[in-house]
């Protein structure tokens, strides 16, 4: 929502067939048991959208907002145990 609202022209609020700010897919509604398999079944469909992003213009893809979305953390590297 960030990158729509910073590079309105971008991201189609003007005109949606200038849009190059791809659609990030939509949430899937899951049981707590099920967390795994929606995962699994989305990855292909989050790692399309990165590949998709970073391939933006610099002005976008080199962007604060892009940066902190791609940006480590602590749990990333040390995922809680379940």
């Amino acid at each position: 929502m960030q990158l729509l609202d910073k590079f309105p022209i971008e991201g189609g609020q003007k005109d949606p067939k200038k849009r190059i700010i791809p659609f990030l897919p939509g949430k899937i509604l899951f049981r707590r048991s099920h967390v795994r398999d929606v995962a699994m079944k989305r990855l292909r469909f989050i790692d399309d959208y990165c590949r998709a992003l970073v391939r933006l213009p610099p002005h976008i893809s080199q962007s604060e907002e892009v940066l902190r979305f791609f940006e480590t953390k602590a749990e990333d590297i040390n995922p809680p145990v379940e």
